[in-house]
């Protein structure tokens, strides 16, 4: 599904360069679950971006479902983004002045879905998480962990193939992040691509493949 070979990202401002990935090159199948680990500054979150289209890289080849997108357009990519790619963020990414539905909405408005339908595609995924109870509540209204399952609701309402999420269970207790990570897991076996970026080893352990990354290269 995902092939990456030789891939750097160089940040520059002026004269200074920071290199923040090196000739990474890596494969990822269609239905596994991989977590990325590494420190703070290791380069993957970077990795995610490039990986999510939301960055692209310096030099190397990004070849998704066989397709050589690395010198597309920002509009190329963003298509990508709408029709096969979904992200999960630690900060939820909520939009404060929506309540929950709303939010859960929003990338269904962009694909043209019936009112009557996009109703129906927001209550399944509501009763599979469990916050049913807070569709009509304001985000500031709700604990973090409902948060997070409505941001994951919203996620998984994409249809997607490719789930990432960027430290997902960085802002939850204990028992919130593995319940998160076994919601995360069952979307996997049901046949979603799911790469997390992670530091925590106990989350890491829900992926069938551990990729370690440290000073912008995969060791």
């Amino acid at each position: 599904m995902i092939e990456l070979v030789d891939i750097s990202k160089i940040y520059k401002n002026g004269e200074q360069e920071t290199v923040a990935l090196k000739d990474v090159s890596l494969t990822i199948e269609d239905g596994e679950f991989v977590a990325i680990m590494g420190t703070s500054g290791s380069g993957k979150s970077t990795l995610l971006h490039i990986l999510g289209c939301m960055d692209k890289p310096t030099k190397g080849t990004y070849l998704l479902m066989g397709e050589d997108i690395t010198h597309f357009k920002s509009r190329q990519l963003s298509k990508i983004r709408k029709s096969k790619i979904t992200f999960v963020f630690q900060n939820f990414a909520l939009m404060e002045k929506y309540t929950a539905y709303e939010n859960i909405e929003l990338p269904l408005l962009h694909r043209g879905i019936s009112t009557r339908q996009r109703k129906k595609i927001i209550l399944d995924a509501v009763r599979q998480l469990d916050i049913e109870s807070q569709l009509y509540k304001l985000p500031k209204e709700m604990s973090g962990g409902q948060q997070q399952r409505v941001a994951l609701a919203r996620a998984l309402v994409s249809g997607a193939d490719i789930i990432l999420a960027d430290e997902p269970t960085g802002a939850l207790d204990h028992a919130t992040s593995m319940e998160l990570m076994s919601i995360l897991k069952e979307y996997n076996q049901k046949g979603k691509t799911v790469i997390i970026v992670t530091h925590d080893k106990e989350v890491a352990e829900f992926a069938d493949k551990v990729i370690r990354i440290e000073d912008g290269a995969l060791e």
